[in-house]
C-alpha cells in the first residue's frame, strides 16, 4: 500500500462517521480512528463544567473585596460572551500578532475576540455584545468547552 492510498483512507474516514477503520493485507496491517473519541470523553467534563463555575464565582468574590468593594455589585451586571464550540482558544489572530482585545477595551457586536480551532479550522469568534471587556475568562492556547463561558463584559 503506498503513502498516497493512505492519505486518501485518512480522508475518508475524516469526512465519515466511521469511528475506526482496519485494513489487512498480506504483512501489512493499518488502523485509522478518528480524533473525535477525545470529544466524546469530553463531553462528560462539559456537564460537570457548570457545578465547577459555581466556586470559581467565589474565588473572583473574594479577590473582588479585597480592591474594591463596587466590583462586587457590578458582576452582578456583567454579560458573559461563550464558546460556541468545542476547540482550543486563542487570544491573537496569528502569532505573533497582538491579542485581538484585552481587559478595558470597548467591543461592539460583531468585533472578533478570539479565534477557537476547531478540527484544524480557525474560527473567528465575533461579539454579541457591546460593552466593555471587564474579564478574560481563560487562558491563551487551552482547551474549551461548547457554552463555556470566555469573556465578562460590561453592557453599553
Amino acid at each position: 500500500m503506498d503513502l498516497k492510498h493512505i492519505q486518501d483512507l485518512v480522508k475518508m474516514v475524516n469526512k465519515s462517521n466511521i469511528s475506526e477503520l482496519t485494513i489487512e493485507e498480506k504483512e501489512f496491517k493499518i488502523t485509522i480512528k478518528q480524533k473525535e473519541d477525545k470529544y466524546v470523553t469530553a463531553a462528560p467534563v462539559q456537564l460537570a463544567q457548570p457545578a465547577m463555575m459555581a466556586p470559581a464565582a467565589a474565588p473572583q468574590q473574594a479577590f473582588a473585596p479585597a480592591s474594591a468593594a463596587p466590583e462586587v455589585k457590578s458582576t452582578d451586571n456583567l454579560l458573559t460572551i461563550k464558546s460556541p464550540m468545542i476547540g482550543t482558544f486563542y487570544r491573537k489572530a496569528a502569532p505573533g500578532n497582538p491579542n485581538l482585545v484585552q481587559e478595558g477595551d470597548e467591543v461592539r457586536s460583531g468585533t472578533p475576540v478570539c479565534i477557537i480551532e476547531a478540527m484544524k479550522l480557525f474560527n473567528e469568534i465575533e461579539s454579541e455584545i457591546s460593552g466593555r471587556i471587564v474579564k478574560v475568562l481563560v487562558e491563551d492556547s487551552t482547551p474549551v468547552e461548547y457554552d463555556q463561558p470566555l469573556f465578562l463584559v460590561e453592557p453599553a
